[in-house]
């Protein structure tokens, strides 16, 4: 993993460097909490390892402008500090752990280990799982699951839903779901797509009363919570036959 310290007390630093680079890591390390909070914010590493008391600037300050700037990685604070305010303060500035000075090699490993652990896991989940409302696809196990409960789907109904969860309150001609899903073109005149989406719509609509993909006039079908949808396009939904 790649490393920023931002660290001013030289042998808090100097240990840290030596047991991360044992340990296999890339390490990036400086004194002043301008200089890493640039670097935090320019490039890209797996953890950033923050001291709080810092010559220039408060540690805090440091992290809330690393999370103001909308970086994800994960933070680590060392601090002496040990009281339970400085703590939560910490945390609340978007830290994800905090440590107290003096602390084992072995405890730092740890912590390091779960902070971008909880991170990796965040991300693959969000890789792997599309929602809107009451639907859910799992992308991986190809799983289409209604307020819980799993629904069979043939293979291009299950593409053809992935398409409108990849899209969600957008009006999608029948042209680009053709293309999309099915990576051909129809005769746009054919009722081939509506097919489709009536057999789609049945299903969901065997465990829940809302009607999620809406027809609209002469443009195409849109998924959509009418409920809680702001979407300007309410007016030209329609409902069909198949709803």
């Amino acid at each position: 993993m790649e490393i920023l310290v931002i660290e001013d007390d030289y042998f808090t630093r100097l240990m840290v460097e030596h047991v991360l680079a044992n340990h296999g890591h890339k390490i990036e390390s400086v004194e002043l909490g301008q200089e890493g909070e640039s670097k935090a914010i320019q490039n890209a590493y797996d953890c950033i390892i923050l001291d709080l008391t810092l010559p220039d600037k408060n540690g805090i300050e440091v992290c809330r402008n690393i999370r103001a700037s909308e970086v994800k990685t994960p933070i680590l604070i060392l601090s002496a500090h040990k009281t339970t305010d400085i703590k939560v303060t910490g945390l609340n500035a978007g830290a994800d752990d905090y440590l107290t000075k003096p602390f084992e090699n072995k405890e730092l490993l740890a912590r390091i280990g779960a902070v971008t652990r909880r991170t990796r896991d965040q991300v693959k989940e969000l890789n792997e799982y599309l929602q809107f409302g009451e639907l859910k696809v799992d992308l991986i196990e190809r799983i289409f699951t209604v307020k819980g409960q799993n629904i069979f789907l043939t293979k291009n109904e299950f593409n053809l839903i992935t398409y409108f969860l990849k899209n969600p309150e957008r009006v999608i001609g029948i042209d680009e779901l053709t293309k999309n899903v099915w990576e051909m073109n129809f005769d746009s005149h054919t009722n081939f797509m509506n097919v489709y989406i009536s057999y789609l719509r049945k299903k969901i609509n065997e465990v829940t009363s809302k009607k999620y993909i809406r027809t609209v006039r002469k443009k195409g079908f849109i998924l959509i919570d009418k409920e809680g949808s702001r979407n300007h396009l309410r007016d030209y939904i329609i409902a069909d036959k198949s709803e």
